[in-house]
Order: structure tokens, then sequence, then C-alpha cells
């Protein structure tokens, strides 16, 4: 599907929203003329995309579009004074309410979602939420688009996309930190550093591709090499023993906590 609609990113120019827009058009989903990109400077993002149109002006951007994203940190949410009425306005803002979105842009169809900094190398995994109303035809758009930067997927709830700020927002970060841990620990025992970042990246980004197809079973992975009880069972069920399930806990529950608390200060 090719969206014939003029899509407008405020924020365009940051990250998140030019790593959006460049898979969009990288993957052919949507022609780069018909974006509408605006931020607060007219610096360009790092990635090309080709025909964009670039504004500092959020009210000429939301007048030339049909679809408006809301790409902005959520406490700047406030500064944000577009009128939106009759429009689709997707949020990827952490923590602001459907409602709170609808009240200030005037829209009726509003869309959030959670994509991740693995957009920019179109491998984010993005949850996405429709309020009561969405047409279906602006849902696949939405699909669309996100389909464009990895993996969409709709969630029934509102409150699903709260806790997947922490989930899969934070996601990208968390193959990090466990690559992070591995290199800590192999240098603490004598191995070089350049060789313990080679290995933990091929642990973490290598060998996880055996779990990457929609058919891999991550428990059966897991249980399996617990109950042939070699090296890799030592391993496995001493971080368990020592708190790797309430670790993860913990740290998914205060990103959602962050997130509610950037959603009340809009």
């Amino acid at each position: 599907m090719t969206i014939d609609k003029r899509i407008g990113i405020i924020g365009g120019n940051g990250w998140l929203g030019n790593a959006i827009a460049s898979a969009a058009v990288a993957s052919g989903t949507i022609a780069g003329e018909r974006l509408i990109l605006s931020g607060r400077s007219d610096k360009r993002g790092a990635l090309p995309v080709p025909g964009a149109v670039h504004t500092r002006d959020n009210a000429e951007l939301a007048a030339g579009a049909d679809i408006i994203v809301l790409c902005v940190p959520p406490q700047d949410f406030p500064e944000v004074d577009i009128n939106a009425s009759g429009k689709l306005v997707i949020s990827v803002m952490a923590g602001v309410a459907a409602q709170a979105i609808a009240d200030r842009t005037g829209a009726r169809e509003v869309v959030r979602a959670i994509p991740n900094a693995a957009a920019a190398i179109r491998q984010s995994f993005t949850p996405w939420y429709a309020v009561p109303g969405v047409s279906d035809a602006n849902k696949q758009i939405v699909q669309e688009l996100f389909d464009s930067c990895g993996e969409g997927a709709e969630v029934p709830e509102e409150a699903h996309i709260d806790y997947c700020v922490g989930m899969t927002g934070s996601g990208a970060a968390f193959p990090a930190l466990l690559a992070e841990a591995l290199v800590a620990h192999a240098t603490s025992q004598g191995l070089p550093a350049t060789f313990a970042q080679r290995a933990a990246k091929g642990v973490v980004a290598g060998a996880s591709q055996l779990f990457a197809g929609a058919e891999a079973d991550t428990a059966a992975i897991v249980q399996g090499m617990i109950d042939y009880r070699g090296t890799t069972a030592a391993a496995l069920q001493t971080m368990l023993d020592n708190g790797f399930d309430r670790a993860v806990a913990l740290g998914l529950k205060a990103a959602s906590a962050k997130a509610a608390a950037l959603g009340k200060a809009t």
C-alpha cells in the first residue's frame, strides 16, 4: 500500500520524527513530497528524506496535512497550538492521554503509538492504540506507517500503550545494557576489551536471531537449556535465582511510572 494522504510530522527534524519519515519514504510507503516536517530550527535530521517539505510553522503544517504526527517531548506538548479538527492525529508522546490530545488539538480521531530507537534501522516494534471512532481506512494507514519502521501492532486498550512505554519503547536499550554487563564481567576476568565487545555484540545481536522468527518460543528455548543441565543452565538458573526477573519487572514499572508523571505534567 502507498499512502496517498499528506502527513505532517511535528518534530520531524528530531531523531524519532526523522527516523519515521525516512523509513516511510525509503520503504516506498509514502512519497517524500507528501511529507511536511516541522521543527524548532531548520536543522535537517541525519537521515535524508528526499522531497519532504520543511517548515518551522506548526500551524502551516497542520493546515497542509491530512494526518498529523505529534513527535515532541511530552513536556513540550502544551506549547503545540494547532487546529486538527477533522484530521487524524497520531501521537508518539509517552504518557499523554488520547483525551488530552483530542481536547488540545480538536481532533476526534486519535492514535497513540510507542516506537523505539530501532525505527532508525526499520526494526522498531511499535504498539499502537486507536480511540473508538478512528476509521478502518485510517487504521490501515497507521499500520502501514509503522510497518515501514519495522512492525506495527494494534493493542485493544490505551492502558497497554502506557505499559509498552517501558517494554517496547525503552526496549532498544535493554540489549545494550545486557551487552555492557557481559563486557564488564569479561574484562574483569582479564579478556581484552575489544574482544569482549565483539563477543557481547555477537551474543546479543547475533545469537538472539534464534528467536527472531514469528514461530520461535522463547520460553521453550530457556526451559530447554535449563533442562539440559549444562553450562548454559548453570548461568541461567543463577541469574534467575539472583533476581533477574525482579530487576526487569522493576525497570518496566519505573518506566511506566515516569511516563505517567510526564503525562500529568502536560
